[in-house]
């Protein structure tokens, strides 16, 4: 398992929930990654 996979299964459960994400981190550890793959998961369905 991924890095961007253990947090993406983290972040999954709240895809349809009507709450605020906020992905937090420091300088260059992935976070646009992870938004985008958020994005196509979310393209997908």
């Amino acid at each position: 398992m991924s890095i961007g996979e253990k947090y993406l299964s983290k972040i999954r459960p709240f895809y349809n929930q009507d709450l605020i994400k906020v992905i937090m981190g420091v300088r260059r550890y992935g976070k646009s990654v992870i938004l985008l793959q958020i994005k196509d998961e979310l393209k997908e369905k």
